[in-house]
């Protein structure tokens, strides 16, 4: 894991997600890429360069983030995009090849109920880069126990459990797995990949109705100081695919929550 994008939006707890990006990428040695979108509409007859003003105020918001937190000798880098968040997102990780994204769950601007907010959520949806989504004011200490919650031990790139790996290797945590029996299930489903297999230290299988009611049922007993499930159409995010929000009621989550590339 060497290149860790932060996007930053408006909310006050952009400084505590930076400082926990930041902690994080000390563990592995890896560079941080502090990153804002911004959109130009301009009117016709505009004479003044509004492009070159608002890269300059994004580029200020930036350093001013920066400067509020420890850096601790990580390589701090800001990218100011011009361009939507997701296709910004997408561009510079075709430049620099992006092993996580950390983000926040939300802006200061959605409300309450919200877990996830459109910018974050989008981010989860509709990018391939591993999400970190870290509470806000969650501050860092090292991983000890990961939860790994899926309905399908199919995999079919191992290049997807990559972060789940490095994470397992870096701080020597334990990996449980939790293999959830929907409903829908088929008994390829119950096959377990053998990556996936390598890094497990404990295995539970449970049926329940959805992934997210088996996490509920044994987040509990297994104490995890990260949540890791799969990013898939018909998985853990399945109401991702219908709206970009997701509500407290919905899901919740008070760990850091790792989602890693469906396959789907």
């Amino acid at each position: 894991m060497k290149h860790i994008l932060v996007p930053i939006g408006s909310s006050e707890n952009a400084v505590s997600t930076l400082q926990y990006a930041i902690d994080f990428a000390a563990e592995f040695n890896a560079d941080v890429f502090v990153f804002r979108a911004y959109n130009v509409q301009t009117k016709a007859g505009t004479i003044i360069n509004v492009d070159s003003i608002i890269e300059r105020e994004t580029n200020l918001y930036l350093r001013t983030i920066v400067k509020s937190v420890d850096t601790k000798k990580v390589a701090v880098k800001l990218i100011a995009a011009k361009g939507s968040v997701i296709d910004s997102i997408n561009a510079v990780h075709k430049e620099l090849t992006i092993d996580l994204i950390v983000t926040g769950p939300k802006s200061n601007s959605i409300k309450e109920e919200v877990f996830l907010g459109n910018t974050s959520g989008s981010i989860v949806k509709q990018t391939e880069i591993p999400v970190l989504v870290v509470p806000h004011g969650f501050t860092f200490s090292p991983v000890k126990r990961v939860l790994t919650a899926f309905k399908s031990g199919i995999i079919n790139k191992s290049k997807v459990l990559s972060p789940l790996k490095d994470i397992k290797d870096t701080f020597k945590a334990d990996v449980n797995l939790l293999l959830v029996k929907t409903p829908s299930y088929t008994e390829e489903d119950l096959e377990i990949n053998e990556n996936l297999k390598s890094l497990e230290n404990k295995l539970t299988v449970s049926e329940n109705a959805t992934t997210f009611q088996g996490v509920l049922e044994h987040f509990r007993s297994n104490n995890p100081d990260m949540l890791c499930v799969f990013r898939r159409k018909r998985g853990f995010f399945k109401k991702l695919w219908e709206k970009n929000t997701i509500l407290k009621s919905e899901f919740y989550c008070t760990i850091p929550l790792l989602v890693l590339s469906g396959q789907e």
